[in-house]
């Protein structure tokens, strides 16, 4: 792994710090916003799910195009779509304009997340694209804990608004930056092969100390250069991928239902279990940090084993701790323990879900099946405060509430298994990267 490879890695953690930042900046801008406002408790809850509406939206719409027209496009599409809907949310009269935005705002943060998963993992070498794919889910931990910080130090002097200011400001920097730094993949480039696509990949070749490719290679079985987003979409569902594509989407529905619910109403149910509010937020705190560390763990462990063996026994332990969270609520420091240790484990089980689904799927459609599974995993996110607020209505303990996620936890470390099981060796194989690297001189 060359320095320049690192770097454009590095880039794809920062734009994950995007997704971090912009749900947990909505979170603690809330109650500004509603007093502002004067907004009811369910116009307010339309206002915390509409971003995540609009990553599910940009998730299923936009990953196909990234097949087809190149991830390093969307991206910057979606980097310009995401700064415009944070500038202008800076600049809403009303919950209707706030809401739409949010919307919008989460439709470019959806596609950029598919892409930079994407191509994050394509120009890692095979040793350690695990880690590198891990590495930016942590940019969700870093985004979450940075957009908590700017709203408490922000929103008292300059109001709620500068928070969207901030994050709009940080989104377009990252522009000038992914020009200059983040190279086209080069699975895209060999299996599409644009215009000037020989050129690209000796240039890439040059930055990482190999002799250049003399000509392309033969397109063949699904590569193709004329196929529309529907024959992409199409082939996750054909007799290869289908198996692949159902056990990827219910391992992402449970696990996201499950992630967010414990993310959004930790703090809350903490407080219920008798615990202070100020604790109940140190508790829901702790959970990001814990996160940090769980998404890099992850990341080593892959370098050494099987990235679904891995991810299955985060899923155990997740489920696990899960169940004892709210017993060990009686002692606020083993609470914080168990919490810290919950942070750990579920923020890894989401980012193994990303390794593990890059690696699950070809490069011509690659883009497609992690984007569409990000989609049905935003569905499930979306789902899981209004389950849990009417769970609640029927006066479910907190307690069984944690219980139910364990459940869903262990569900989707069956549905990882099955996946092994189908692909056996995984489809991703050796990334054009590896082989550059490999044997580019023989080419």
């Amino acid at each position: 792994m060359s320095r320049y490879q690192w770097t454009a890695i590095a880039i794809c953690i920062s734009l994950n710090v995007l997704d971090g930042y912009d749900v947990l900046a909505m979170a603690f801008t809330s109650t500004s916003v509603s007093d502002d406002w004067h907004l009811s408790t369910s116009a307010l809850g339309l206002l915390l799910s509409a971003g995540l509406l609009g990553m599910a939206i940009g998730s299923l719409g936009l990953a196909p195009l990234a097949d087809i027209v190149g991830r390093r496009k969307v991206i910057l599409a979606c980097l310009t779509l995401s700064s415009t809907g944070m500038f202008l949310s800076a600049m809403t009269q009303n919950a209707t304009q706030l809401g739409l935005l949010r919307v919008l705002t989460g439709i470019g943060i959806g596609g950029i997340l598919a892409c930079s998963n994407v191509i994050g993992g394509e120009l890692a070498s095979s040793r350690w694209r695990g880690l590198a794919v891990s590495l930016n889910s942590t940019g969700y931990a870093v985004g979450a804990t940075v957009g908590g910080i700017a709203a408490l130090l922000l929103v008292d002097t300059f109001g709620w608004r500068s928070v969207f200011v901030v994050g709009g400001s940080g989104t377009a920097l990252l522009i000038p930056l992914l020009l200059l730094r983040l190279p086209e993949s080069i699975d895209f480039l060999l299996v599409r092969q644009p215009a000037g696509a020989l050129d690209r990949i000796n240039a890439f070749a040059n930055r990482i100390g190999h002799a250049p490719l003399h000509e392309l290679p033969a397109l063949t079985g699904t590569d193709t250069t004329k196929s529309s987003v529907f024959d992409t979409a199409r082939q996750l569902f054909d007799r290869q991928n289908r198996r692949t594509t159902l056990f990827v989407w219910a391992a992402f529905f449970f696990a996201m239902f499950g992630f967010y619910f414990v993310t959004s109403w930790t703090p809350k149910l903490l407080v219920e279990a008798g615990m202070s509010a100020k604790q109940g937020i140190t508790g829901g705190m702790v959970l990001n940090l814990g996160g940090i560390l769980g998404t890099c763990l992850l990341g080593a462990l892959a370098a050494r084993f099987r990235i679904a063996k891995v991810l299955v026994a985060y899923f155990i332990v997740s489920a696990g701790l899960m169940t004892i969270f709210v017993p060990s609520a009686a002692a606020f420091t083993l609470a914080l323990a168990v919490g810290f240790g919950l942070g750990v484990a579920v923020n890894g089980c989401i980012a193994g879900l990303y390794a593990v689904t890059t690696t699950s799927y070809s490069a011509p459609v690659r883009a497609t099946g992690v984007g569409w599974a990000i989609g049905i995993g935003r569905i499930g996110a979306i789902l899981s405060p209004l389950v849990a607020g009417a769970l609640l209505d029927a006066d479910w303990s907190p307690a069984s509430l944690y219980i139910l996620m364990a459940v869903l936890f262990v569900a989707a470390a069956a549905a990882v298994m099955a996946m092994s099981a189908t692909n056996g060796a995984t489809t991703y194989g050796t990334t054009a990267v590896s082989s550059l690297q490999a044997d580019l001189t023989r080419n």
